[in-house]
């Protein structure tokens, strides 16, 4: 009985494990724009977004894998393993308790939710005021941008464009798979716009 124990231990750390490796892959798609951001090399920001397709059955296997292994740390004994609960039965490793299964959970739930507030590691997208001198200057070019897989993308992109003069804003939507761009082609050219864009890994399809 004392080995049976044992092995549900093992398996419980090993479903904790499995937890964690789906979480981190489930959000790979969001977190590498960010890191791209905090390392400077935009050019990995998209390596993992041909993940997005499978996030919903990477999310699914998660809460399916945890939710299992904390059936395991919650059921009832049966009578026989009580009557079993012998003193020479070594007492569980940290890693095969119910708190570091619980830390697990947090944390598999703070990487599921990451595409929702990864936009917050980006700087504001405000920008200073551009002064107009010529109205007739004033351009806004939709750019068809593939790669984009969530907030963290649409942000990786805003901060990119606006480091350029004279864009008055910038709105990028994952959702659409789109930039729109308004700027002042006297300071920056539209080749320029789409230059920033590819910059970050994300490439540009078509405009109009």
């Amino acid at each position: 009985m004392s080995t049976q124990k044992n092995h549900k231990r093992e398996r419980s750390g090993k479903l904790a494990g499995a937890g964690i490796l789906t979480a981190i892959t489930a959000s790979l798609c969001c977190t590498t724009p960010v890191l791209a951001l905090i390392s400077g090399a935009s050019g990995i920001a998209s390596t993992f977004s041909w993940l997005e397709p499978a996030r919903p059955y990477l999310i699914g296997f998660t809460v399916l894998v945890l939710g299992f292994a904390w059936y395991q740390k919650l059921k009832p004994r049966s009578k026989e393993e009580i009557e079993c609960d012998c003193e020479e039965d070594e007492k569980p490793s940290f890693w095969q308790k119910r708190k570091f299964l619980g830390i697990v959970t947090v944390f598999a739930a703070v990487m599921l939710a990451f595409p929702y507030y990864a936009d917050v590691f980006y700087p504001s997208n405000d920008k200073k005021e551009v002064v107009i001198v010529n109205a007739s200057d004033i351009q806004t070019i939709t750019f068809d941008v593939e790669g984009m897989t969530c907030k963290a993308c649409n942000a990786h992109v805003e901060n990119d464009v606006n480091k350029l003069p004279g864009i008055i804003k910038i709105n990028a939507s994952y959702q659409e798979g789109t930039a729109k761009v308004e700027f002042d082609q006297s300071k920056v050219r539209s080749e320029k716009v789409e230059e920033a864009i590819n910059s970050t890994s994300y490439k540009v399809s078509g405009k109009r």
